[in-house]
């Protein structure tokens, strides 16, 4: 079998399989499974595969018809540009998420340019990084609650260069931070369980539960980090957050009550939906 008749294969077992984007699901998962890329497929379209590719290959296809994410077959997701390395420890990043970056950088650039930056539940450490490509002269903390986390975000900070100038800490949102710092960021778990069980399956059974769920209507933990940033942003420093659709108005309220925010707005993501929060301290 050449990759033309592969790649038809392919596509047809994916859509039968539920799969929403079924032809390039064929095209990523072949390309990477042939460290080649997607144009090289059609460049070379009666390349046959031999036997022992053939076999490989069907055994991604299988993981992806069962619904595992092209990402974690792959291993590798892209965000900021940038390509990270991802497993079933972190959340795959998404691309709204980079809203939260754009927002954060807006708002350092007009800092002095020593910044320091924490970041709450760094996962892969897309967002960090990110952050730490963009902004040569900051200095960031990232913590999360799992190892399996933190060990692949320093790994991708290395890969990306940054690791120098990320601190990589353990533990329960903020609980293991000391210091005062000019932004705080966090995309945290904001999955409430009634929306948890509506999730596609690739999500509900494949990525990790607690850094999707959180109790009271999906904002746990914005009031446990707004409660928190008191003590660890500085006056006139910022705090940004991802939210989910509907959150809006909970979360602005927690920021007005905490009596320590000002200049409280909301931005939409590129799909329409109020995605990120951002607050300055007061």
């Amino acid at each position: 079998m050449n990759i033309r008749d592969m790649l038809r294969q392919a596509t047809a077992r994916l859509r039968n399989s539920g799969s929403t984007s079924p032809q390039l699901d064929a095209e990523v998962l072949l390309a990477s499974y042939l460290k080649s890329d997607r144009l090289e497929l059609y460049k070379t379209p009666e390349r046959p595969l031999s036997g022992e590719e053939m076999a490989g290959f069907q055994k991604w296809m299988e993981r992806r018809c069962n619904g595992e994410p092209v990402a974690y077959i792959i291993g590798t997701k892209e965000f900021w540009s940038l390509l990270f390395a991802v497993n079933r420890e972190v959340l795959i990043p998404r691309p709204e998420t980079e809203i939260l970056v754009e927002e954060a950088l807006q708002a350092g650039e007009k800092m002095m340019p020593a910044l320091r930056v924490l970041e709450i539940g760094v996962g892969s450490g897309a967002i960090s990084v990110a952050l730490a490509r963009e902004l040569p002269d900051a200095r960031l903390v990232a913590t999360d609650i799992s190892a399996g986390a933190l060990a692949l975000a320093y790994l991708n900070a290395h890969t990306h260069g940054v690791a120098d100038r990320i601190e990589f800490l353990c533990g329960d949102l903020l609980a293991p931070v000391v210091g005062t710092f000019d932004l705080i960021v966090s995309n945290p778990p904001y999955i409430s369980a009634e929306e948890f069980v509506q999730l596609p399956r690739s999500v509900r059974e494949y990525e990790p539960r607690q850094a999707l769920l959180a109790d009271e209507k999906g904002t746990a933990c914005h009031r446990k980090i707004i409660a928190a940033s008191k003590q660890h942003l500085r006056k006139g420093g910022w705090l940004f957050m991802e939210m989910g659709a509907g959150q809006k108005e909970i979360v602005t309220e927690l920021l007005r009550k905490s009596g320590c925010f000002e200049c409280i707005e909301p931005r939409r993501d590129y799909g329409g939906v109020e995605r990120v929060i951002k607050a300055r301290a007061s």
